[in-house]
């Protein structure tokens, strides 16, 4: 692994606590506020957004155990290491923003966010994996 990869996989290691601590929040809105427990979307809503989150994290630090042996150039290699941690942060916070408000009926503007985020995700996968095909 590059001293690249390396550093921003210690980054990626700590900003994970971030989706622990974000789980342990919502346990707790949860239990201790019952506005949250009557609100099935908002439920939903959250549950999807956390476990984009961790999943979308873990996914990133895996990639960087493979971008180092693509054959892409560097700003290649850079892309994919933007985009899916990028896609980590947007994709997870246009489910939680977006029902920010007690009483959610419907997802706000922030849902946008989910767009923007499986789009990055998705470039900075098939860029790594043509990256890998073409080694």
């Amino acid at each position: 692994m590059t001293p690249v990869s390396a550093r921003e996989a210690g980054f990626l290691l700590i900003i994970l606590s971030t989706a622990v601590y974000g789980g342990v929040a919502i346990l707790r809105l949860l239990i201790f506020d019952p506005r949250h427990t009557q609100n099935k979307l908002r439920q939903d809503f959250w549950r999807a957004g956390h476990a984009h989150a961790g999943v979308i994290l873990i996914l990133s630090l895996v990639a960087l155990l493979y971008v180092d042996q693509a054959n892409l150039s560097d700003w290649w290699k850079w892309l994919v290491r933007i985009c899916i941690p990028l896609a980590a942060a947007l994709l997870p916070m246009g489910f939680v923003l977006s029902m920010l408000l007690p009483e959610p009926t419907k997802p706000n503007k922030f849902y946008y966010l989910t767009y923007v985020g499986a789009f990055l995700l998705s470039v900075g996968l098939v860029v790594l994996g043509v990256g890998l095909l073409s080694t």
